[in-house]
């Protein structure tokens, strides 16, 4: 688990501009999803492609969190990284695996995140339920134009305020949350049920996310924001 949190200058910062430090007082169930961001074989496995250590730390925290939130009326959504690979070898995000993955690690990064591939199962001992839901997304962020049907889901079932979870803090789950909240969404990260490669990266994209894009909240705060 990351031991940091948000700076005192950040924190000031904060409440100078808005007053406040905290967006959200409460957060109607009914109308809130945890979006759960690649806890999956790729991420999560040790010694897979792109393996991120703490991400195993995050199991009891997402869960508990799941686990009131549903108790509570939410939904559970989980988001897996797919990219399909194409005739000729290679993927369908070529400036992603072309420029940004080398080349000793290229071909095994591209069959874990394919479809069908072993790094596409969510994590082991993750407390899925029959009535959570499961999607794909091929780009870092979730609802970024063709990456996922996610947003079309949250708005059927009239979801206004995402909790964000999942690996990496600064990429996967902040792409995600940026995108949210300048799709009008309530956007919470869940601090301590992220994970990214350091402190330093973890603390960075929740200092930018409680500046300009959400809420930080751990989990415990979460669960006290769910009840009447």
């Amino acid at each position: 688990m990351h031991r940091t949190g948000i700076r005192p200058e950040i924190v000031a910062r904060v409440m100078a501009r808005r007053g406040r430090l905290h967006l959200f007082d409460r957060l109607d169930p009914a109308r809130t999803a945890l979006v759960v961001i690649d806890m999956q074989g790729t991420f999560c496995d040790e010694g897979g492609p792109a393996e991120v250590p703490l991400s195993r730390a995050l199991v009891g925290p997402i869960n508990r969190l799941a686990a009131g939130l549903r108790e509570a009326g939410g939904r559970v959504i989980w988001v897996t990284h797919a990219n399909s690979p194409v005739a000729g070898g290679g993927s369908d995000w070529r400036g992603f695996f072309e420029h940004f993955v080398a080349d000793a690690v290229r071909e095994r990064t591209v069959a874990s995140l394919s479809p069908s591939g072993d790094g596409q199962q969510v994590w082991p001992g993750l407390d899925r339920r029959p009535e959570d839901l499961h999607l794909m997304k091929n780009r870092y962020s979730a609802l970024i134009p063709g990456s996922s049907a996610l947003e079309r889901v949250l708005r059927s079932l009239g979801v206004t305020h995402l909790l964000i979870a999942g690996t990496k803090t600064n990429i996967c789950c902040e792409s995600t949350a940026r995108d949210a909240m300048m799709l009008d969404f309530g956007v919470v990260m869940v601090s301590d049920a992220c994970a990214a490669l350091s402190d330093d990266e973890h603390r960075a994209a929740l200092e930018t996310v409680i500046q300009n894009f959400g809420d930080v909240l751990d989990v415990d705060e979460v669960l006290g924001r769910l009840g009447s």
